[in-house]
């Protein structure tokens, strides 16, 4: 294998709803139901993904690949029209909003896009890099003091497995605590439960 390889990628998508089959576009219960391919919808009923992807370096037994289609795609949805992604990502994934039977806040998306329009396009594009790409493996070795490593396992922006477990052997004193069915954004879903348990870690 070299530079400039050309690799297809096969990944399973187990979060995947494989039941359903038909959604409303964007949540939208006022649109028409429609296919999950078309609307784009999480659930997947063969949740096989594939992606081409170019070797971009080698190191190691480490390979850098692109493109990578998800930070590509926040990327393109920027440039495209940001005030509009700045709506559909917190009504959407974000707080799980896209979820069958979850309680929609507009004051909250709204709230969301209020603060993402207030910062600047520039450097809010060049973040997409540094989250996406940056290793914090040695940031996360160095620290000794505890930590407490909340994640809930429905989290749609940040896969659940890919994250907090490892980030929890990584820092030598870690509370790793799992919240089933709760979002990315569940400091704002759920305060009542994420706020009595940052209490509690910090009196202890």
């Amino acid at each position: 294998m070299e530079v400039g390889h050309e690799l297809i990628v096969i990944t399973w998508l187990h979060q995947a709803n494989r039941e359903v089959l038909k959604g409303h576009p964007r949540s939208d219960e006022s649109r028409p139901l429609t296919g999950v391919f078309y609307t784009r919808s999480p659930a997947r009923p063969n949740p096989l993904g594939l992606h081409p992807v170019t070797v971009r370096a080698i190191e190691g037994t480490r390979l850098k690949i692109g493109p990578i289609e998800a930070f590509d795609g926040i990327r393109a949805a920027l440039l495209a029209n940001r005030a509009q992604f700045y709506r559909d990502l917190p009504a959407g994934p974000f707080y799980g909003f896209n979820r069958p039977g979850a309680k929609v806040s507009e004051g909250v998306i709204g709230n969301w896009w209020r603060q993402g329009m207030i910062g600047g396009a520039k450097p809010q594009y060049d973040c997409i890099k540094a989250f996406s790409e940056t290793d914090f493996t040695e940031d996360l070795q160095s620290i000794t003091v505890p930590v407490l490593i909340m994640h809930g396992d429905d989290d749609q922006i940040v896969p659940f497995a890919d994250s907090a477990p490892l980030s929890a052997k990584l820092v030598k004193n870690a509370t790793l605590k799992v919240y089933p069915g709760l979002p990315h954004g569940m400091c704002t879903t759920h305060p009542e439960v994420i706020n009595k348990d940052l209490l509690a870690f910090i009196k202890s």
